[in-house]
């Protein structure tokens, strides 16, 4: 029977309070909309981190035939095969427990496997490169990837190394800028949040007053503090429950349609969150809606009701 009561309550109060309750909606769907993306984004940085510092290396670029500006190479020669061997073997014995892996890369590999793949036809700023514009390599896997700098102190300035570059530097800046969107994305939602809270609680209290009479006359005839407000605080929770399944279907839309059948299709080398993703991020979403105006609507109907 008080089951009933609760739930005939709740219907009473939606169809009287429509105006109301779909500003709660629509407040919670733009609020947790934000929330959802910049938890989203998050978990495409830690996505792609996880993906990209398993294949970062440092490359030990050798000094190429001709000129260069390097001051190790100012032979114009690029190392012998026995000049290389010696600095393989001076990574071994100074770096053992750094470097897990030594990789030796012709610059005729290179161009092949590498350079032909990003410039077709091996055509770059309007000169058609071969494979002698290219130069040797080392390339060199890490234990630990944030060493880097240990591989740097120990291989630059020697004689046949040109340059050691650290491909973290490649992906670092796109990290830094995904970051700052992430913070962007956070500041809106708490601000969104906040007037999520502010609006169901106003909104909470309003339809109160409008059955202020009904609560009234439960009081006097016994009825518990909890069957009084469990109507009001039900319907600011089941508003922001449909607010937060429209941000979830909303996200699930934009990754479908933007990720999973564009971008990933044209840019194959980055690991790109999907729909199984949302799926993890999805309960926290509805279910923080739904505390947020829980515990909105009991604040609010304490201070108003005082039963």
């Amino acid at each position: 029977m008080r089951l009933r009561f609760v739930l005939s309550e709740i219907w009473t109060s939606f169809t009287r309070n429509i105006p109301m309750v779909l500003s709660v909606t629509l407040v919670t769907f733009i609020s947790f909309l934000f929330i959802g993306a910049s938890g989203l984004l998050q978990l495409q940085i830690v996505k792609a981190k996880g993906d990209w510092y398993d294949k970062v290396e440092v490359v030990v670029w050798l000094c190429p035939d001709g000129t260069s500006t390097a001051a190790t190479c100012a032979s114009g020669k690029a190392p012998t095969k026995s000049e290389v061997v010696d600095l393989e073997e001076t990574i071994n014995d100074e770096l053992n427990g750094v470097v897990s892996k030594i990789t030796y890369e012709s610059r005729e590999d290179f161009y092949r496997n590498t350079f032909l793949k990003q410039y077709p036809g091996g055509v770059y700023q309007g000169r058609t490169l071969t494979a002698a514009d290219m130069q040797d390599s080392l390339r060199l896997k890490l234990t630990d990837p944030t060493k880097y700098q240990e591989v740097s102190e120990v291989l630059s300035g020697r004689d046949g190394v040109e340059e050691v570059v650290d491909q973290r530097q490649i992906f670092d800046p796109i990290f830094r800028i995904l970051n700052r969107a992430t913070a962007v994305t956070i500041v809106l939602a708490v601000v969104m949040v906040l007037v999520a809270i502010l609006l169901t609680g106003t909104t909470i209290r309003m339809s109160a007053a409008s059955r202020r009479n009904e609560t009234e006359i439960m009081r006097l005839v016994g009825a518990s503090n909890w069957t009084i407000r469990l109507p009001f605080i039900l319907e600011g929770v089941l508003a922001s429950m449909v607010g937060s399944l429209l941000a979830v279907g909303a996200l699930s839309v934009v990754i479908k349609v933007f990720i999973t059948d564009w971008i990933s299709q044209s840019v194959q080398w980055i690991p790109f969150v999907d729909q199984g993703t949302l799926l993890l991020i999805a309960p926290a979403v509805v279910g923080g809606a739904m505390l947020l105006s829980a515990v909105a609507s009991a604040v609010s109907l304490r201070r108003y009701l005082r039963v």
